[in-house]
């Protein structure tokens, strides 16, 4: 594919990913505080909100191998998402005066539902654009690397205009330029590719679900992704209080962030470079050791190591290309696996599996981080002084126990049994299905 095709599918990724910094950081902050809803009672409705999310991806990628129009699957799922993505986003970020908890409930059910219609068919078109073993990789590239220039647009934009402090300034800049930038990345992608026109006999939903139990290699990516997802979301989780509580370095925050997402930005060339030499699977592994070895340093770090901490942001950050674009592009040989196994084109259902899995991690992650530190005596008071306890679990959590998680992740995705060469069989397969057919 040109770089113009690879731009043009990679460029929706930069709104999406511009919506979970405000919906993470700053909603929550906006809600509890500036209309005064308490920090129990937001936190209350947000877990709900995420608990519902994490059913709907399965949900939306089923719906979308459904639509009865081989060439619009996809894309018309996409544009079903997005009124009720952007009217969510819209009247969640500019809520009245006397708006309430079930204001909150509605319109953020209504923000991530549209997310998940929108999100699930884009990565599943990706998957189907091509075929081919690397191509994969440079298509899931693109939508990641256009993620991260998301992520650093929500950073860097409020900082610019001198709004990083208030947060209902943050939000409404935030909705405006979802609203402007979605519709347009979307009408490029759209118009600019197609898709496969490529229809196959979908199995019964019993044989079907068997089929998928006995996918080993989908069974074995599954886990990893999940339990890599988990050693991500620890330390992303607990960012902002490692480096309030433990770093004493407030200030470095927004630059911290902007510098790990561009070191993620500038090795992704090397990460590609390096799967077609090594094969994604074992690149993928490589870059898990060298993030797992780079959170080693994290429990010796204190006040005084703020030179010492960057390095470990600009080292784990160089693998969060690898641990974007590279999963995904294994997905997409496992979803051929089984097609070839007679399980039809099921691309939206496994990767909304997927993105239940993304999503149960970083759920994983909040539940086993904040109740650990209430236990070794954690105060939520921004002004107290935490104790020894509370400073020594924090750094266990941030910086060791991902380690001891991704060491075994990288082991067994070293060993993952799909290569090119295995895909290719795979692939010949499916060729010779379609030809019988």
């Amino acid at each position: 594919m040109t770089r113009l095709r690879l731009a043009a599918y990679g460029l929706p990724g930069m709104p999406l990913a511009a919506l979970g910094l405000p919906m993470y950081v700053y909603l929550p902050t906006f809600y509890a505080q500036d209309l005064a809803l308490g920090v129990g009672s937001v936190g209350a409705v947000l877990l709900a909100v995420r608990l519902i999310d994490v059913l709907t991806d399965p949900l939306a990628g089923h719906f979308s191998d459904l639509l009865p129009w081989p060439d619009w699957r996809r894309r018309l799922g996409m544009l079903l998402g997005t009124p009720l993505l952007l009217l969510g986003v819209w009247l969640l970020f500019h809520p009245n005066t006397d708006s309430g908890s079930a204001w909150l409930l509605g319109w953020a059910v209504a923000a991530y539902f549209g997310w998940t219609l929108v999100n699930v068919p884009y990565t599943a078109w990706g998957a189907e654009l091509s075929s081919d073993y690397h191509e994969r990789s440079r298509l899931t590239a693109s939508r990641e690397g256009f993620m991260a220039l998301g992520t650093l647009l929500a950073i860097g934009l409020p900082a610019a205009f001198g709004l990083g402090q208030n947060p209902s300034a943050t939000l409404h800049l935030m909705a405006w330029l979802v609203v402007a930038l979605l519709p347009l990345t979307l009408a490029v992608a759209i118009c600019g590719l197609d898709e496969t026109r490529a229809t196959r006999a979908r199995p019964h939903w019993s044989a079907g679900w068997r089929l998928l139990a006995a996918n080993r290699p989908l069974r074995s990516l599954l886990t990893l992704y999940l339990l890599n997802g988990l050693a991500n979301g620890l330390p992303a989780t607990l960012f902002l209080l490692f480096v309030r509580e433990r770093l004493l370095a407030p200030e470095a925050i927004g630059p911290l962030l902007a510098l790990y997402f561009a070191a993620g930005i500038i090795a992704l060339p090397v990460w590609l470079a390096l799967a077609k030499r090594m094969g994604k699977h074992r690149t993928w592994s490589l870059s898990m050791l060298i993030a797992a070895l780079g959170f080693l340093p994290a429990p010796w770090l204190g006040p005084n190591d703020l030179h010492a901490y960057t390095f470990l942001v600009v080292a784990t950050g160089l693998c969060l290309g690898a641990d974007l674009a590279l999963p995904a592009s294994i997905q997409a040989d496992v979803v051929d696996l089984d097609t070839a196994a007679g399980g039809g084109q099921r691309t939206g259902l496994l990767f909304g599996l997927w993105g239940m899995a993304t999503k149960l991690a970083l759920a994983l992650a909040v539940g086993i981080a904040f109740p650990l530190l209430g236990l070794a005596g954690f105060v939520s008071d921004v002004a107290a002084t935490q104790p020894d306890s509370a400073l020594l679990a924090l750094a266990l959590l941030y910086g060791v126990l991902p380690l001891l998680i991704k060491l075994p992740c990288a082991y067994f995705a070293w060993r993952l049994p799909l290569n090119e060469d295995t895909h290719r069989i795979v692939r010949e397969r499916i060729a010779g299905q379609t030809e019988s057919a």
